[in-house]
């Protein structure tokens, strides 16, 4: 089967209509956090033994402005910094429980956007929908793991 050739351009419109689906499932309810404030606890969240120092690392800023951040989460209590039960120096980022409800809630909120989107397609072309999604994120993690070493190879 060949290729269309706007295929790319099709999954780049697909993929902006669908930032536009989880952004309008925000936007439509009124959040305490920004959206930069949201992207750090979802950081945290999925990543147990943040600092600071790897949090601007992740979010390509400076670590102050990571700090301030940081401050900003902690005073609304959705974030807090915890003493490293193995190195009391290191600090930890842990989100709260209302953090955990706020993403929790932000992630069915997101799910119920796209599941309305789905809902408007027919049976087949959600399965055919399926198998594609699968079959990209298959391919892009192949494309994103490093390649062997040549020099590593045994004769």
């Amino acid at each position: 089967m060949e290729r269309p050739p706007n295929l790319a351009a099709a999954i780049d419109a697909a993929a902006e209509a669908l930032v536009g689906v989880l952004d309008s499932a925000v936007s439509r309810h009124r959040m305490v956090v920004s959206p930069t404030q949201l992207r750090v606890l979802s950081l945290i969240a999925s990543r147990p033994r943040t600092n600071v120092n790897r949090l601007a690392e992740l979010l390509d800023v400076v670590p102050s402005s990571a700090s301030r951040l940081c401050d900003r989460l902690e005073a609304i209590g959705l974030l807090r910094r915890v003493a490293d039960p193995r190195d009391r120096r290191e600090v930890r980022l842990v989100p709260t429980a209302a953090a955990d409800d706020l993403l929790r809630e932000l992630a069915e909120r997101r799910h119920q956007a796209v599941q309305t989107v789905l809902d408007r397609m027919p049976g087949r072309v959600q399965h055919e929908l399926l198998l594609g999604l699968l079959a990209f994120g298959q391919a892009a993690a192949t494309a994103a793991e490093p390649a062997a070493d040549p020099s590593a190879r045994t004769a």
